[in-house]
């Protein structure tokens, strides 16, 4: 038997000025009222946002359509804080707006370093408190369950002792539970066991085309001075060229990098 949900945690959220959550993509009535709603929330640098972020939530999606019974009726990218101090991590301005044909919450981007737990606890109140979850056709109210986004290189430092802490741990898997996109090259099935416990919230999800594009390397190319088109969208192609963005990566991008993971 699965182990018990934890309870909502109760947080007191502080707002960046003008803030307001992102729901004009956001589908506040189910079209199948045996689905459960979901929202799917992809953390990250996203600097640049690229032709694989944004194949996740098409992969999520297919894979939702026809192996669950979820509904999808909301997918948001929620870039890291400007103070996780990352090599090459751009303002977060210049990646909200290279990000802004997609719905993109910017609430983590302008905090303090904000642990993956309590993004999606920010993601929870402003969906199901705030904008009071959705409703069937009849009208019948239902809570949305937000649920994680991520490659498998997150799901394999999540069964890393002392990376992240098992109260996070039991809060993002036990209560939200999280979509895994297999990437090239990753063997993910030794994570999985080390997370046996939540095993029934992780929902793994092939990735039937190789994509092996990452932001790292489209910032080399850029410094390097080649050619991104067709890597990237080209609203974002365009937007760094018309900036001037990534040029530099800043000291120490090569030496000492961190990995492009979430910690928790």
């Amino acid at each position: 038997m699965p182990p018990e949900v934890p309870p909502r945690r109760m947080n007191t959220f502080t707002y960046p000025p003008n803030y307001s959550f992102p729901r004009h993509r956001f589908r506040t009535v189910l079209r199948d009222s045996t689905k459960q709603p979901i929202v799917l929330v992809a953390c990250g640098s996203f600097s640049p946002v690229t032709y694989l972020h944004l194949r996740m939530f098409e992969m999520a999606k297919d894979y939702v359509r026809q192996h669950t019974d979820f509904e999808i009726v909301g997918a948001y990218l929620s870039p890291v804080s400007d103070k996780y101090k990352k090599p090459g991590l751009l303002n977060a301005h210049h990646r909200d707006q290279t990000s802004s044909w997609l719905m993109v919450d910017a609430w983590e981007a302008f905090q303090n370093y904000q642990r993956t737990a309590v993004v999606l606890d920010h993601f929870d109140y402003e969906i199901n408190q705030v904008l009071g979850g959705v409703h069937t056709q009849d009208g019948e109210h239902r809570d949305v369950r937000v649920m994680l986004l991520a490659g498998s290189d997150l799901i394999s430092t999540m069964s890393e002792p002392g990376v992240w802490s098992h109260t996070d741990l039991e809060h993002i898997l036990g209560r939200y539970g999280t979509f895994i996109i297999e990437r090239a090259g990753s063997a993910v099935d030794q994570a999985i066991d080390s997370l046996a416990r939540w095993r029934h919230n992780i929902f793994l999800v092939p990735q039937l085309i190789q994509n092996d594009v990452s932001s790292t390397k489209v910032r080399l190319f850029l410094r390097r001075g080649l050619s991104v088109r067709y890597l990237l969208p080209s609203a974002v192609v365009d937007y760094i060229e018309e900036n001037r963005l990534y040029l530099e990566d800043g000291p120490g991008s090569e030496k000492g990098k961190e990995k492009e993971i979430g910690t928790g």
